[in-house]
C-alpha cells in the first residue's frame, strides 16, 4: 500500500517541538552585564542610617533659629539688657550655616554620593577635635564659673535657697551639661569617623556612584584645610559685620577699621581655601608665612590690652561687663587663649601637609620624544 507524505512536509526540517531558536546577534557597542560579587560588603543600610541622622541634627540645627529670637525677645526681660543686634545676627548665621551643612551632607549620604562620604569624614574629623577641645574646657572651667555664680547670688540675695541645696541642684546640671557634651560633641563624631572611615563604605560608595566628583581631586587632608579655611572665611566675614572689634598687634580695632580687617583676613582665607585645594604650592607657603603672623598679633593683643574694653566697644551694658568681670572664663581671657591654641594646632597641621605640596617634575610628553644620537 502506498501511503504519500503530506505536500508541506520537509524531510530535512524538523518539527516545531525539535526547533531550538538561535540567539538574537548583539548590537555594537552592547555589553552584557554578570552579576558577580562585588568583593566588599556593601554598606548601603548604613549609609543611609546615618544620613538620616545628619538630617534630624541638622533639623535640631535649623529648630535652634526660632529659640534664638526667643531668647533675645526674653533677654530684654532682663536688668542687664537684651542680647545684642550683632550677636543675634551671628548665632542666626551659625545655626543656618550648620543646618544646611548637616542637611546637605545627610541627604547626600542617603544617594550614597562620593563627595557626601568625603565631605562628611573630613567634617566629623573637624567636629571631633573642636568638640573635645570644648568638652575639656567645659570640664574644667564649668564648675569654677557655677561657684563664682552661686557666690555672687548669694551676696546679693541673702534670704534664698540654702548653698547647699543650691550646690547640690548645680551639681546636677553640671553633670548633664558635661554628659551632653561629651554624647554629641565627642561620641557623636566619633561614630561618623569609624563609619565613614571603613573601606567597605568606600568600596559601596564607589560602586553606587562611579562618577568622579570634585571631592576626588584633591587628598582628603587637604580637602580638610581647604574647608577650614574657606569656613573661615564666612566666620570673618559675618563677624566683620556683626561684631567688628579686630585684635591687631597689641590693640584691638574697631568701627570701619576692625571691619575691614575682617573682610581683608576673609580674602586672604578664601584664596587659601582655592589654592590648597589645588595644591598649589605657593598658596601653602602663603599659609604658612601667614598663620604664625595671625598668632603673633593675637597674642600680643590678649597679653597687653583690656578685653572689657573690647567688650564695651561691641556694645554691651555695664551690667553685662560686670556679669563677665565675674565670670573666671572671661575675666583671664581663657577662650581667647584656647583659641590661640587652636590656631598653633592649625599651624601644624599646615606643616604636616607638606607631603601633599612637592614640585611636580617636568616629564617628557609622547608629542617631544627625546633626542637620540646616531653615531
Amino acid at each position: 500500500m502506498e501511503t504519500k507524505l503530506p505536500p508541506q512536509f520537509n524531510p530535512d526540517s524538523t518539527t516545531p517541538s525539535d526547533s531550538v531558536p538561535e540567539p538574537a546577534p548583539l548590537a555594537a557597542g552592547v555589553v552584557t552585564s554578570v552579576p558577580s560579587d562585588p568583593g566588599f560588603r556593601d554598606r548601603g543600610t548604613g549609609l543611609v542610617i546615618f544620613g538620616v541622622l545628619q538630617i534630624i541634627l541638622g533639623l535640631l540645627a535649623a529648630l535652634m533659629i526660632p529659640l534664638m529670637g526667643l531668647s533675645a525677645f526674653m533677654s530684654r526681660l532682663t536688668p542687664g539688657g537684651g542680647i545684642r543686634p550683632g550677636q543675634f545676627i551671628s548665632g542666626v548665621a551659625t545655626y543656618t550655616f550648620i543646618a544646611a551643612g548637616l542637611l546637605t551632607l545627610g541627604i547626600g549620604s542617603v544617594q550614597m554620593k562620593r563627595w557626601a562620604q568625603a565631605l562628611t569624614l573630613v567634617t566629623s574629623w573637624y567636629w571631633l577635635i573642636t568638640g573635645t577641645l570644648i568638652t575639656v574646657l567645659i570640664t574644667a572651667m564649668l564648675p569654677m564659673t557655677m561657684r563664682s555664680a552661686l557666690a555672687q547670688a548669694q551676696r546679693t540675695a541673702p534670704g534664698g535657697p540654702s548653698a547647699a541645696a543650691t550646690t547640690g541642684v548645680m551639681a546636677v546640671i553640671l553633670t548633664l551639661v558635661i554628659i551632653f557634651a561629651a554624647v554629641f560633641l565627642v561620641l557623636v563624631p566619633i561614630a561618623f569617623v569609624v563609619f565613614y572611615s571603613r573601606k567597605d563604605v568606600a568600596e559601596t560608595i564607589r560602586h553606587r556612584d562611579p562618577i568622579e566628583r570634585w571631592t576626588d581631586r584633591t587628598p582628603l587632608p587637604v580637602l580638610g584645610a581647604s574647608i577650614i579655611f574657606g569656613v573661615g572665611a564666612l566666620y570673618l566675614l559675618v563677624v566683620g559685620v556683626t561684631t567688628p572689634v579686630f585684635p591687631l598687634f597689641g590693640q584691638f580695632v574697631s568701627g570701619i577699621a576692625g571691619a575691614s580687617c575682617f573682610v581683608g583676613t576673609a580674602i586672604v582665607d578664601a584664596y587659601l581655601a582655592i589654592a590648597l585645594f589645588r595644591l598649589q604650592s605657593f598658596g601653602w607657603w602663603i599659609a604658612v608665612f601667614a598663620i604664625p603672623i595671625r598668632v603673633v598679633s593675637m597674642a600680643l593683643t590678649y597679653a597687653r590690652a583690656d578685653m572689657m574694653q573690647a567688650y564695651s566697644k561691641m556694645g554691651m551694658s555695664e551690667t553685662q561687663l560686670q556679669i563677665l568681670r565675674s565670670n573666671p572664663m572671661f575675666r583671664g581671657n581663657i577662650l581667647l587663649w584656647w583659641s590661640l591654641v587652636s590656631m598653633v594646632a592649625l599651624f601644624g597641621y599646615l606643616i604636616w601637609l607638606k607631603r601633599y605640596f612637592k614640585t611636580p617634575v617636568s616629564r617628557l610628553t609622547p608629542a617631544d620624544p627625546p633626542a637620540v644620537e646616531i653615531d
